[in-house]
C-alpha cells in the first residue's frame, strides 16, 4: 500500500463544500461529487481488483468521487490528484458537488423567506461531519445530540426551534408523503424504548439525510430508503 497516495478524504476545512453554496458558481472548480463508503473497501490504481491497492477505507468514510467510463466502478480523488477506483456497489454518491470554494453559513433570513435557506442550511450541516454525538450536547464542533444539531442549524437562519425532537416535531408544516420531501425538511423518528419521538435529522435530497447519530458515528449521513429508518420515520416538518 502506497501511503504517499493517501486517500483524499473529505476535508471540508480545506476544500469547503458544494457547488450550490459557492459565492461565484461560474468560477467554482468542481473537484468531484460528495460520496460515502458503505463498507470497508479498497481503492485501486485501476478499475480491477487485481491492480495495486492505493488505500483502504473504513465504512462510512467520506470521499470525493468522480464518474468514470468503467461500468461497476467509481473514481476517487486522491491526495496527490490521481484518481483511484472503488467498486460502485461499495459507495453511495451524495447529491452535491464538491468545489474548491470555502463553505459559509447562509445569511440569516426571515421566516417568510426561509425556504431556500433551509435547503442551504442542510448542506451547510455537512461541514460538521465527524462531530461526536453527545447526549445533551450543544457544541457543533465538540459534541452535540440530534435535536440540538437541528436546532442550532436552523438558528443560523433565524428560525427558533424547541430543544427536543418531540417538541420540534410539533412545529412547522407537516409533510405526509416521503415523495414530497424537499431539502431542508426536518425528519422525526420514533424511539421504541422511550415510546415517543426521539431522533431527528435534516433531509438532503435524493433519499439522504444528515443527523447526529448516537451509534458512535456522530454527525453523518444516512439513506432514508434504508428500512431501518423508513420503519421508524413518523413525522416530517417544513
Amino acid at each position: 500500500m502506497q501511503r504517499a497516495l493517501a486517500l483524499f478524504i473529505m476535508a471540508i476545512a480545506l476544500f469547503g463544500a458544494f457547488g450550490a453554496q459557492a459565492a461565484e458558481p461560474s468560477k467554482a472548480v468542481v473537484l468531484g461529487q460528495y460520496a460515502q463508503s458503505l463498507k470497508s473497501s479498497s481503492i485501486y490504481s485501476r478499475p480491477a481488483t487485481t491492480s495495486r491497492v492505493y488505500y483502504r477505507v473504513k465504512a462510512y468514510e467520506y470521499l470525493i468521487a468522480r464518474k468514470v467510463s468503467h461500468r461497476g466502478w467509481v473514481g476517487v480523488v486522491m491526495e496527490n490528484g490521481h484518481v483511484g477506483y472503488i467498486q460502485s456497489s461499495r459507495v453511495a454518491l451524495l447529491p452535491y458537488n464538491v468545489t474548491a470554494n470555502q463553505v459559509s453559513a447562509p445569511a440569516t433570513t426571515s421566516r417568510s423567506g426561509a425556504g431556500g435557506a433551509k435547503a442551504s442550511i442542510a448542506r451547510y450541516g455537512l461541514q460538521y461531519t465527524g462531530t461526536p454525538y453527545r447526549w445533551g450536547g450543544n457544541d457543533l464542533r465538540n459534541g452535540i445530540d440530534c435535536s440540538a444539531f437541528v436546532q442550532q442549524l436552523f438558528g443560523k437562519i433565524g428560525i427558533d426551534l424547541p430543544r427536543t425532537a418531540a417538541q420540534q416535531a410539533l412545529v412547522g408544516k407537516p409533510i405526509s408523503r416521503v415523495e414530497d420531501l424537499l431539502p431542508g425538511d426536518r425528519l422525526y423518528f420514533w424511539d421504541r424504548k422511550r415510546g415517543k419521538i426521539g431522533h431527528t435529522g435534516l433531509y438532503l435530497g435524493n433519499g439522504y439525510f444528515v443527523h447526529s447519530s448516537s451509534n458512535n458515528r456522530g454527525v453523518a449521513t444516512d439513506d432514508l430508503r434504508n428500512e431501518k429508518w423508513r420503519k421508524i420515520l413518523v413525522a416530517a416538518r417544513r
